[in-house]
Parts: C-alpha cells; sequence; structure tokens
C-alpha cells in the first residue's frame, strides 16, 4: 500500500500543526485522519486506507477528555445529568464541524470524486469525524496528555457557551426571543466575504423586521451569524 507523503502534502500538514500547536512525530498518522472512506473505496492501491478507525478512537478520547474537565470544574451541585448534558452539546457534530471549518480542515480532507463533487467538504458529518481522527492519530502520537490539551483547547471554550446559556447557542436564543415578541424568525445576511481562501472572514448582519444588527464578522459563516446574533440578543436584553 502506497502511502508515501508528497512534499506538497507534507508542508500542508507541517502547517497545520504549526498552527494547531501541534507536534507529531509520524506525519503518517495525521494525513490518514485526513482520508474519507469514499476516497478509499474508489482507490484499489489504498483500499483500506482510511480515518474510519482512528475516528472510533479519537470520539474516545474526546469523550474521556471533555468528562474529565466537567467532573473537575463544575461543582458536586451539579448532578449526572448536568454534566452529561453538557458534555453532549459539546461533542456533537453541530459542535465539531464550525471548529473543523475554522481549523482548515475541510481544505486538508482527501475525498473521493464522488464524495467532493457532492460537496463533502462542506458536510457536518465528515468533518466531525475527521476532528474525531484527529485527536484519535494525535493520541496515538503523543498519549492522552497531549491529546486532552489539544482537545480542551476548542472544547473549553464552547463548554463555557453552554455553561452560560444553558445549553443554547445565540442564534436559538435569539429565534427564541423573536418568535415570542414578533412571531416571526431573524433573517441573516451575508455581507462579505474577504481575505485569503485559506484564511477567509465572513461577515453577516441579523434583520429582525426593520431593525438590522452587525455586521458582525467570524473564520466562518456559521461563526459571523453567531456573533450577528449574540449582538442582537445581547442588545435587545440589556
Amino acid at each position: 500500500m502506497n502511502t508515501e507523503i508528497s512534499p506538497l502534502r507534507k508542508k500542508q500538514l507541517i502547517e497545520f500543526c504549526k498552527q494547531r500547536n501541534l507536534k507529531f512525530k509520524d506525519l503518517s498518522l495525521l494525513n490518514l485522519a485526513f482520508h474519507h472512506r469514499s476516497y478509499a473505496n474508489e482507490s484499489n492501491v489504498q483500499k483500506y486506507f482510511n480515518n474510519e478507525r482512528l475516528e472510533f478512537l479519537g470520539d474516545s478520547v474526546l469523550g474521556l477528555a471533555t468528562a474529565d474537565f466537567l467532573y473537575r470544574d463544575m461543582s458536586s451541585n451539579h448532578q449526572e445529568g448536568d454534566l452529561a448534558k453538557i458534555k453532549a452539546a459539546v461533542v456533537s457534530e453541530k459542535a465539531l464541524a464550525p471548529v473543523a471549518i475554522s481549523y482548515g480542515i475541510d481544505k486538508l480532507l482527501i475525498l473521493g470524486h464522488g464524495e467532493e463533487l457532492s460537496g463533502g467538504r462542506t458536510k457536518p458529518a465528515i468533518l466531525a469525524d475527521c476532528m474525531e481522527a484527529i485527536i484519535g492519530a494525535y493520541y496515538l502520537d503523543q498519549g492522552f496528555e497531549s491529546a486532552k490539551k489539544y482537545v480542551l483547547s476548542f472544547i473549553e471554550p464552547e463548554i463555557r457557551k453552554v455553561q452560560k446559556n444553558g445549553g443554547k447557542d445565540f442564534k436559538s436564543l435569539l429565534q427564541e426571543l423573536y418568535q415570542k415578541k414578533c412571531k416571526k424568525i431573524p433573517v441573516y445576511e451575508l455581507i462579505s466575504v474577504s481575505g485569503p481562501e485559506h484564511a477567509q472572514i465572513f461577515s453577516v448582519s441579523v434583520h429582525l423586521e426593520n431593525i438590522t444588527y452587525g455586521p458582525a464578522t467570524g473564520k466562518s459563516k456559521k461563526e459571523a451569524e453567531q456573533n450577528a446574533a449574540s449582538m442582537a440578543y445581547h442588545a435587545i436584553t440589556s
């Protein structure tokens, strides 16, 4: 099985590690984490070269790292159900996919031709699975403590959001508030996209009838929408 990493690919992986402060001894593990099964299925040479085993492992590492943090962070007044609710929210596909986009993981994915044409690079399930595969690869390469540190670098901010908002993000909070008040839903408008392809900045406004909040920016459209929703929600409730 030919799994040799090209010089260009090696450069991309090293840059990814540099941006995320990761230290891989074996870059082939990280490279494997980006290989979706659709590519393997279309390849006679690399038929079994996909990230599913790493994803399986990374899912458990992610869950343990998150549970360990929550147990230590939250007082004994919070029962198992409280911890489980937060854990479920932050290790979900909904939470992981935007992080993957902000990390540029969509651009490093290795997909089959059919999956590429069907928009696989933007599918939340594929992005979240790749996030877990990277965690699994890092665990194998550097051990649990290093993998936990990497996990908490993006999971802790998500935990704080959930703790603050009772498990709801600002788009959900704004929609609930606005629907209750006006029986309508907020309308989001993409104002602009700027910057190089690997580091784009999205600008979004949110319209509540004749009142506009924003624009707010983010590293993804979803992040910009969340920031615009946060701006509107805080303006309405302050």
